[in-house]
């Protein structure tokens, strides 16, 4: 990989910040929130223990992102970059979860579109990894272009229990044809 995959990025209201340990208490403080991981396939994640082995995965990623209101300065969730396979020339975007009261704001669309225009810089394809359950992200990745093109039992953890996903594909060339 001849690219990094924890480039700082921003644009007018948000920034992703690399995911680094010093984070895990402000960003719990966000995702002790239950609602947030209501469809969810892993929906105990707002228990500090399972959030623990979330944020541990997003560290070993090395992909990782704390998003942070440039406004406020306060965090309000996180997403990662994860999974890249050189011969295939993709990655995938997700683990991405937000404050509720940013919910419907334009905040993910702002996220992913910071996340995209990077990294089609390096890769070709891009996947996201949706659970079948989580209705409200399948919508949101099918905004930005992406096309459902299986179906995948995944455990995001090896602690985890296996669940039924979508996975979804988001090509360089119709990216840049919207």
């Amino acid at each position: 990989m001849n690219f990094s995959i924890q480039t700082p990025l921003e644009n007018n209201e948000i920034l992703l910040n690399p995911l680094d340990e010093k984070d895990f208490d402000l960003l719990y403080k966000v995702a002790s929130d239950p609602a947030i991981w209501k469809q969810h396939p892993v929906n105990d994640r707002w228990k500090k223990e399972v959030f623990e082995l979330f944020f541990k995965g997003g560290m070993e990623s090395g992909g990782a992102y704390v998003i942070i209101d440039k406004l406020s300065g306060e965090f309000i969730g996180s997403t990662r970059f994860y999974n890249y396979i050189e011969n295939e020339n993709s990655i995938m975007i997700g683990f991405t979860f937000y404050a509720v009261k940013y919910w419907g704001k334009g905040i993910n669309p702002s996220v992913k579109k910071l996340m995209i225009n990077y990294i089609f810089q390096y890769v070709d394809k891009i996947y996201f990894q949706v659970g079948a359950t989580n209705i409200r992200s399948q919508i949101a990745v099918t905004r930005l272009g992406a096309e459902k093109i299986s179906e995948e039992n995944i455990a995001y953890h090896s602690k985890e229990p296996v669940n039924p996903n979508f996975v979804y594909e988001l090509k360089k060339d119709k990216w840049l044809n919207l």
